[in-house]
């Protein structure tokens, strides 16, 4: 059974640190190396950070599957769109519809809050999501470069799905 559950405390905080740890490094280490994912985790994935992005309006929810934490996503409410900011799941429960799930749940916020649009950011070089996401129904926009300090740059595409609301 698949469940989606608002992060809100410390300790599920700590459960999505771990969970980012384990599939950022599995997963893009080998498209944009370790140096850039160290830093990234410690930016924008340890519970402080997590905490932080929360009261500045991003809402995070865990993901389990058989009551175990297997998957994340984070969104934020923007004026006419919804940013999909996060949405990893491990390895091991991929294939089990987890992100399908989770893609119809943030459809229904998107709706709920009666928003145009849901916009993310993917890695150029991660086609197996570019792929995804476009049978999803989400177009490239443009690409993205984007200075995230320390000399490290994303290399991303904005990618939007219109929503017939």
């Amino acid at each position: 059974m698949i469940e989606i559950i608002p992060a809100q405390t410390a300790s599920q905080f700590l459960q999505i640190e771990a969970l980012a740890d384990t599939i950022w490094r599995e997963y893009y280490i080998p498209m944009v190396g370790k140096p850039l994912i160290d830093y990234m985790l410690e930016k924008f994935q340890t519970a402080k950070a997590i905490e932080q992005q929360v009261e500045l309006g991003f809402e995070y929810f865990l993901i389990t599957f058989d009551r175990m934490p297997v998957s994340y996503i984070a969104i934020k409410k923007e004026e006419t769109s919804l940013f999909l900011s996060k949405i990893y799941v491990l390895s091991s429960y991929r294939g089990k519809k987890i992100a399908k799930k989770a893609m119809g749940f943030i459809l229904e916020k998107a709706k709920g809050y009666q928003l145009k649009t849901i916009r993310l950011t993917v890695n150029v070089n991660n086609t197996n999501s570019i792929n995804v996401y476009e049978k999803w129904g989400f177009v490239k926009l443009e690409p993205l470069k984007a200075d995230i300090g320390n000399g490290f740059y994303m290399d991303d595409y904005v990618m939007i799905k219109e929503l017939n609301n």
